[in-house]
């Protein structure tokens, strides 16, 4: 099957937005078994719509449209299809009862434009929208399925997911797929394949793996493809299984999760606070940790250490320390992390001292240089790295580190009170 993808927008064609919608749809359909033939952006103008849909029919089995869907005038996408498959715009009571509870729901008072979003061509099925008011639509005409779907990346991906693939796979054009996504750190993508070859040699033909690897961690991305659901989920899980059994100390969580959620859980569950030193991350692993929700449960907050001044009036780092061993340092380190365990009163935290770069290197201590100490009831550990030239990897792969050396040390905790 091959598919086509229409994009709407005189934002896209200037460089006013970025389009990531084709982007998503071409990975979601690829990994189904399904062709992209091509991608065509035109502009919110009748004739050019006009033409891609008939360009799109001539060679494409499904045509996949975002944008144009909204309440404003500039949006003609809806007025145009209806013209292009003969049919008019009639009223959709459940639309207009969904436009209202979500706007109500946001305090949003509702106008003529907002009830007009009720308003869809007859020959169309109604695909809803479950993160907004713009409807999705599905259409068929010579053996071609359309979809016309808002241009808001988030709410195109909701449409797809919960009305598009579902209905795509019945109608026997999908092949079911599931997804199971392993988060690792501590190994390069190159030693971490070395050290699975031998499992990933004898996956099933089924069962495709990738790599994934980024400043954060290495993801193996476990797809499985076939027509019985329920014997997918089974053999994924039976995998991952056995690759913990291979791996199991570089193994960190699953799918959506992020490694600050996963230690805040830890925490939580055995009723303990976390605070942070932050000299070279700069707040940055402070942001990680807020951004999950719940945070406040265990972080109890932070010191931005940038300068010595700081960690010596703040986190009591004596200054003949810094003077004898450097701001970078195993020794400042352990002090700044002792010292921000005292000042906020918690149970551990985190320190991290080192050179982001571009600048401020040596020969003894080169950019990319950090030293990241945790501390907690049983003492303190600390650990040098050496990353790269880049700044703001840096501080990325320093947050990373720093989370995943606290997520270990808590673990050895949890298992000597056992």
């Amino acid at each position: 099957m091959k598919a086509e993808i229409i994009t709407i927008g005189d934002e896209i064609l200037i460089g006013q937005i970025v389009d990531t919608n084709s982007a998503w749809m071409g990975q979601q359909l690829n990994l189904h078994g399904i062709e992209v033939y091509q991608v065509t952006s035109v502009h919110d103008k009748h004739d050019h719509i006009m033409k891609a849909l008939a360009d799109a029919e001539k060679n494409a089995d499904l045509v996949l449209i975002t944008g144009g869907l909204g309440p404003t005038k500039d949006d003609i996408t809806k007025n145009t299809l209806c013209e292009y498959f003969e049919t008019e715009l009639i009223y959709f009571p459940e639309v207009f009862d969904h436009v209202q509870s979500l706007l109500s729901s946001r305090n949003v008072t509702i106008n003529q434009l907002n009830r007009d979003q009720a308003l869809l061509p007859a020959s169309c099925t109604v695909l809803h929208n479950s993160a907004g008011t713009a409807s999705g639509m599905w259409f068929e005409r010579n053996g071609t399925i359309f979809i016309s779907m808002p241009g808001v990346p988030f709410e195109m991906e909701a449409i797809m997911t919960e009305e598009v693939f579902p209905r795509l796979i019945k109608l026997g054009i999908m092949q079911s797929i599931v997804h199971k996504t392993v988060l690792t750190l501590g190994l390069p993508e190159s030693m971490l394949a070395e050290k699975i070859e031998k499992w990933e040699s004898a996956l099933p033909g089924f069962i495709k793996l990738a790599y994934l690897p980024s400043a954060l961690m290495v993801r193996l991305r476990l797809s499985a493809y076939g027509t019985d659901q329920q014997m997918l989920e089974a053999e994924v899980d039976k995998q991952v299984k056995e690759l913990l059994t291979i791996i199991p100390e570089y193994v960190f969580g699953f799918d959506d999760e992020n490694m600050a959620l996963i230690i805040g859980r830890m925490l939580v569950k055995n009723s303990k606070s976390l605070a942070v030193a932050e000299s070279c991350t700069g707040g940055n692993i402070a942001h990680f940790i807020t951004a999950n929700p719940g945070s406040s449960a265990y972080f109890k907050g932070g010191v931005v250490a940038y300068s010595n001044e700081i960690k010596i009036k703040l986190l009591d780092v004596p200054a003949e320390i810094i003077e004898k061993y450097g701001a970078v340092s195993q020794q400042v380190a352990e002090t700044m992390a002792f010292g921000a365990r005292k000042a906020l009163n918690v149970d551990y935290s985190i320190a991290t001292t080192g050179i982001a770069g571009p600048d401020g290197g040596t020969a003894e201590k080169p950019v990319g240089t950090v030293w990241i100490a945790v501390a907690g009831p049983s003492g303190v550990k600390s650990e040098k790295f050496i990353f790269r030239h880049n700044r703001e990897r840096n501080i990325i792969r320093s947050t990373q580190t720093a989370l995943n050396l606290l997520r270990t040390f808590i673990l050895t905790d949890n298992a000597a009170s056992k």
